[in-house]
């Protein structure tokens, strides 16, 4: 299945759509092509070449986009490495810096990865209690395009002149 990557007029990547969505946009005069792939769409009546990268003629407001709060992009942030020992493991835990009984909240701020032993060592206590220390202070990663349109790159060498890529470890 092919995809499209829908540029804002200002040529920032703003989404990814079906090649059908693709030619309606063009045809309503709504978009312009900027990279054509292979592969061609054929109706009865006509034959198009399928885009590869689309631009808006207009500009789309909306707000900046930002990395969801799930178990797996905390990992990532901490690169599968426990923030109290740093043991490098699949077996990771979150824990919270703040227990969540003690008003802790559940944000980008107060979560770590921890392996099972140091988070059974903490156990409801702050980190101060418990006497350890952290590796790395948490913080909310940015979702630049590289990180939103990953799972696309592969195999779209057009693509890769309209999303930068940025160097991971500075991402986290």
């Amino acid at each position: 299945m092919t995809h499209v990557l829908v540029l804002n007029q200002n040529y920032e990547p703003l989404n990814v759509c079906h090649p059908r969505r693709a030619i309606v946009l063009i045809d309503g005069g709504k978009a312009e092509v900027l990279e054509v792939d292979g592969l061609v769409y054929r109706s009865p009546t006509r034959s198009v070449r399928i885009p590869s990268v689309i631009r808006l003629n207009h500009l789309v407001k909306r707000p900046r986009p930002r990395v969801r709060l799930t178990r797996r992009e905390v990992f990532l942030r901490d690169q599968f490495t426990c923030q109290y020992c740093g043991a490098r493991t699949k077996e990771l835990t979150l824990d919270h810096l703040v227990p969540k009984h003690r008003g802790g909240r559940h944000q980008w701020e107060n979560l770590v990865s921890a392996c099972q032993s140091c988070n059974h060592r903490k156990g409801g206590k702050t980190i101060e209690e418990a006497k350890m220390s952290l590796h790395h202070s948490p913080f909310e990663p940015k979702a630049t395009p590289q990180y939103l349109f990953q799972i696309y790159l592969d195999g779209n060498e057009a693509w890769r002149k309209f999303i930068p890529l940025v160097d991971d470890r500075k991402l986290f």
